[in-house]
Parts: C-alpha cells; structure tokens; sequence
C-alpha cells in the first residue's frame, strides 16, 4: 500500500511539473508572440489586397489555402532552420534579424513613396486574359511568397524573445508562436474580407431598420477601415523595422543609434526609463530610422534586382 501511495505521489509530482513546464511554455509563447506585434499587423494588412476582384464565394477558400501555406512555412522551413541556426550558428541570428528588418524598412519606405507620390498601388494586378482559376492560383502563391518574409520575421523574433529553455521546449514554444500567429493573421483576414458581405446581407434581409442602417454602414465603411488597416500597417513594418536594425545592431556592437535614441526619448518626456511618452518617441525614432533606411536602399534594391526583371520578364 505504501509502494502505491509513493507511486501515486511520484506521478503527482510529475504532472505538477508538466503542468508548470506547459505554464511556462505558454507565457513564452505569448511573450514571443507580443514582440511580433507590428509584423502581424502588417501581415493582416497586407493579405486582404490578394482577394481583390475574386468571387465572393472564392475569399474564404484563397485565405485558408494562404494560411495553410503561411503555416507550412513557419512549421516545416523556417522552424527547422532557425533550430539548427540555434544549435549550431547562433552567431548568425542577429545579423538575419538585421537583414529581416532591413528589408521590412525598404516595404514600408516604398509603399510610404508610392502613396505619397501617387503612384498606382503595385499589388496583384488582374491580367483580363486570366481565368479565374488561374488569377486565383497566382494570387495564392504571391500571397505565400510575400507571408514567407514576413513569418521569418515572426519567427526569428519570436527565437530572440524566448528565455533560456531546453531545444525541446525551444522547438515546442515556437510551434506554438506558428500556429498562434496564423491563426491571429488569417482568421482576422477572413473577418475582414466578409465583413462587407454580411453588412450587405443586414441591409438587405433584416426586418429592423436600425440594423439595416447598421449593414449599411458596414459596407460603405469597409473601403476606408481598410485603409486604415493598410496606413497601420505601413506604420507597423517601419517601426518594427527600424526597431529590429537598431537593436541588432546594439547587439553586434554599434550603439550609438539605440543609444542616441534613447538619450532623445529620455530627454522628449522628461524622464528617464520606461513609461507610455519614452515609448512612443523611441517608437517614433525608430519608424523614422527605418523610413531613411528603407529610401536609401529602395535605388539599391532596384539596381540589384534589375538583372532578374531581365532574365524573367513579366508575362503579358
């Protein structure tokens, strides 16, 4: 009887520390997921433009072929990837995070130019002599194309923002951040892209008028939120940006752009260390940062990718 109560309070034992290693592993997969904040925002802002012009009944169905794709990314290419950089290459971490948020200060930069000079918005562009199957299958894999980006980034920050865990727990936690973000980015992406259908459908069959006026209201408002959306998260990727180059760059060594901003935030509220006004002139700074880096490198990118345009022209 005593062998049975011992084992009974081994087991106990055990699942309390299961318990607490899944307690554990769930507040860093939501403190990893937190730091990511401004890329999701700029993911759901983005995905919405590659339902454009597609059957109604088709919206749903392109969004979850492109969440199935965003997770086959983060699960089965870029979970592995950044394990065994982890494992074996730590050192080149922080030079990709700074390689990552380069290239989402050049995004932001250049849809900030293009609306700022007018210039017709470079999304999915209709071809007339395309079927709507195949529109729809080059829509999915630009939208997967462009989500590949943005999901390293998710997950590279996600990696730097998790405590020290043992490489099961790493792994475990970053599946987790995976599949969180996916479903947060998609599933608020399919919210937006029927929100206008539905807001028609209230105008419609409702028997009370002040819920038609409300249906109505929802499909005229629906253009501009998404706008909004989009302008949000512009903002978002040059913050985020800007924020990921300057602390990557602290971390190899060159402080004096995390330093310089941090004196001028200290000094704009008037107080030193944390609080709402030091976090909005650092965030500021850094959106500026990456809006300067992302136009110095918006010719550079061009130049660079000039070749490829020439070996692969665009198909008419």
């Amino acid at each position: 009887m005593s062998g049975l109560l011992a084992l009974l309070d081994d087991v106990a034992a055990i699942v309390k520390l299961a318990a607490a290693q899944l307690d554990d592993m769930a507040s860093q997969a939501a403190k990893a997921g937190s730091k990511t904040a401004g890329v999701v925002i700029d993911d759901a802002a983005v995905t919405p433009k590659y339902v454009t012009g597609l059957p109604a009944a088709r919206e749903i169905p392109i969004v979850a072929k492109i969440a199935s794709g965003s997770l086959f990314n983060k699960l089965v290419i870029l979970l592995p990837a950044l394990m065994l950089l982890h494992v074996f290459a730590p050192w080149l971490i922080a030079p990709l995070l700074i390689f990552g948020g380069a290239y989402l200060c050049f995004e932001g930069a250049e849809k900030t130019w293009h609306a700022l000079t007018h210039h017709q918005d470079k999304g999915p562009q209709q071809a007339a002599t395309l079927d709507a199957a195949h529109l729809e299958e080059q829509r999915v894999k630009g939208a997967i194309k462009t989500d590949f980006i943005l999901s390293a980034e998710i997950m590279t920050i996600a990696l730097t923002s998790i405590s020290k865990s043992s490489l099961w727990e790493l792994g475990a936690v970053l599946a987790v951040v995976a599949v969180m973000m996916t479903v947060l980015v998609y599933g608020a992406v399919a919210l937006l892209v029927k929100i206008d259908d539905v807001g028609l459908r209230l105008s419609k069959s409702s028997g009370v008028e002040a819920i038609r006026a409300f249906g109505r209201g929802l499909v005229i408002s629906m253009p501009m939120a998404l706008k909004v959306i989009s302008i949000v998260g512009t903002a978002a990727m040059l913050w985020v940006g800007g924020s990921i180059v300057i602390h990557g760059l602290h971390e190899v060594g060159w402080s004096w752009p995390y330093d310089t901003i941090h004196i001028i935030a200290d000094a704009g509220s008037g107080r030193a260390g944390a609080g709402p006004l030091v976090w909005l002139i650092t965030a500021f700074c850094d959106a500026v940062v990456g809006f300067v880096l992302g136009l110095f490198l918006m010719p550079i990118v061009s130049v660079l990718l000039k070749p490829f345009s020439l070996l692969f022209p665009e198909k008419k």
